[in-house]
């Protein structure tokens, strides 16, 4: 498997407006992508070739909303772009890494994405996505 880039650095943010304009006045960021997928609000501002990704949710039931709730605004995960997802999960599997996503769905501007169980990376959540773009 290539890992092409960290693609984004996620935070889980409680104020998407208020996160929004911290980056926008602080750092001079401008937001390329905002949308909606189930209940998470995100938005993506380029930084060089990689992005930061907010995301904000209506569910506190879901994975953001617990880690707002257990850890406050904080990173969430890592994403790194992949040539070939499928490729890439059926390497994975083969090494016995466990996977949350076993077969892409559909993430952020349409790419395909899978998520590794946190169990194999130390804790920490990592996304692959292959952009269709």
């Amino acid at each position: 498997m290539k890992i092409k880039r960290v693609e984004h650095v996620a935070i889980a943010v409680r104020n998407m407006a208020e996160s929004m304009k911290m980056l926008e006045n602080t750092f001079g960021f401008e937001m390329e992508l905002e949308e909606t997928i189930g209940s998470t609000n995100l938005a993506m501002y380029p930084v060089g070739e990689t992005y930061i990704e907010l995301l904000e949710t209506a569910d506190p039931n879901s994975a953001i909303g617990k880690q707002l709730a257990e850890k406050g605004q904080s990173l969430f995960h890592l994403c790194f772009e992949v040539d070939d997802i499928e490729a890439a999960l059926d390497e994975l599997r083969g090494k016995g890494v466990k996977l949350l996503d076993e077969t892409p769905r559909t993430g952020h501007g349409g790419a395909k994405i899978a998520f590794i169980n946190p169990e194999s990376t130390g804790d920490i959540l990592v996304e692959l996505t292959e952009l269709t773009h």
